[in-house]
């Protein structure tokens, strides 16, 4: 995202009641080019956050980004759930279809039943 849209989110997600300690923009413009953004990248790109007073991270709010293989990678290292766009919304998905949430090396989200 440019950094007017990920501000956007931020507002979104704060209004929700969901507080952000920080937020990075990739400054890509072409939706295009962000399709073909390197997932790997993101294992360097969360490095750059203040994560102090963080429960979770959002690695990627968008859906065009590539960021699966990057999750739980991701989430080994900084001992906090990871998630993204895509995870989110598989998770939300498969719940409201009444399937079992479960995608292995996917992130805490997707990883196991919930009691």
């Amino acid at each position: 995202y440019l950094k007017p849209l990920t501000q956007l989110v931020v507002d979104y997600l704060e209004d929700a009641g969901i507080e952000v300690v920080d937020a990075l923009s990739l400054e890509v413009p072409d939706n295009l080019a962000v399709a073909h953004l390197d997932p790997t990248d993101l294992r360097e790109h969360w490095r750059k956050l203040d994560l102090t007073g963080a429960d979770a991270l959002v690695l990627s709010a968008c859906v065009q980004m590539p960021s699966l293989e990057s999750i739980q990678a991701v989430e080994d290292e900084v001992g906090i759930p990871v998630l993204s766009a895509a995870t989110a919304t598989t998770h939300r998905i498969l719940t409201e279809l009444g399937l079992e949430p479960h995608v292995p090396g996917a992130g805490r989200l997707l990883a196991a039943p919930r009691g």
